[in-house]
């Protein structure tokens, strides 16, 4: 366990240096604004087909989640507005006394902060939120539900493959990223060869498979709680797999990767840690280059072991 927490430490630590951030954020970037143009193309049609669905579940299960799915845009949105406003008030103020290296980690920290902050709100008083938001889902004509809903399961549709891409994304660009951490903190240990065709039939295999298995879980998104534990399991096969066989292959011999079977449960703590970033708005981009990072370092640690 103890070279699993250092490991992890050790994620944080790097995505925090300006020239992790800045690569994160650049690639963040592009990858959300290709899917606002994706979601504002397809619209229409991501509307239908939730409303679709919405149209098959029965009304008490359909308020009991649509309170939930209220109560958890409200706490996301809040946690952006919060960002946004301590930069506005105190953006000029931080960049006088923060530089330029240290500013992006800076604003990341506000991030979570703020997050943390609305979570205790939510953990305290989540249940009275809940509450008022199913008063109100009452009270509405069932159509403005249906269509409110509708707006809610487009944005979430649209957040899922955001979060999805910067993944696969990250994994892309590993070898890259992997070798300059590997030239920085371990120069006299070669990595090895990376076998681009069996890593892109891997990475094809896994999407495959999560959207297969994203697909016959959706109705299931309508069920309070299950959807949510059913997103994380998910997220967290998809995390561990994928770094797990990036890192792997830079540093376990093929006859040595039999070995990695017995690792299984620090994969699975690294990879809900990383899960968790998914939950963040802003933070979410850097979620997979944590990840990644702190996959290959205890990789590195463990290699030691065979």
């Amino acid at each position: 366990m103890q070279d699993v927490i250092e490991s992890i430490v050790f994620g944080f630590s790097e995505i925090l240096h300006y020239k992790t951030m800045k690569l994160a954020l650049a690639i963040g970037s592009v990858v959300v604004l290709v899917w606002i143009v994706f979601g504002y193309m397809m619209w229409g049609s991501l509307i239908g087909f939730a409303s679709y669905f919405i149209d098959l579940v029965p009304f008490s299960l359909l308020r009991s989640n649509g309170a939930w799915m209220l109560s958890s845009f409200l706490w996301f949105s809040l946690v952006i507005i919060t960002f946004a406003v301590i930069l506005a008030f105190f953006g000029t103020y931080i960049l006088e006394r923060v530089s330029k290296e240290k500013y992006s980690s800076f604003s990341v920290l506000i991030v979570f902060a703020s997050a943390v902050v609305w979570a205790l709100v939510w953990f305290f008083d989540g249940g009275y939120i809940h509450t008022q938001f199913l008063k109100l889902l009452n009270w509405l004509p069932f159509e403005t539900v249906k269509a409110s809903l509708a707006y809610l399961l487009g944005l979430y549709f649209i957040y899922s493959a955001i979060v999805v891409s910067m993944l696969l994304v990250t994994s892309f660009f590993s070898e890259t990223l992997l070798e300059e951490i590997n030239e920085k903190h371990f120069p006299y240990e070669p990595l090895l060869d990376e076998n681009e065709f069996e890593e892109s039939e891997n990475k094809a295999k896994d999407i495959v498979i999560y959207t297969v298995a994203s697909i016959i879980a959706f109705p299931i998104l309508f069920i309070p709680i299950l959807n949510f534990l059913i997103q994380i399991i998910l997220w967290i096969w998809l995390i561990r797999d994928t770094f797990v066989n990036d890192s792997a292959a830079l540093i376990i011999k093929n006859e040595e990767k039999v070995k990695l079977a017995q690792y299984k449960y620090p994969f699975i703590i690294i990879s809900m840690i990383t899960t968790l970033f998914n939950f963040i708005p802003i933070f979410n981009i850097f979620g997979p280059f944590f990840g990644e990072i702190t996959m290959f370092h205890y990789m590195k640690t463990i290699k030691k072991e065979f």
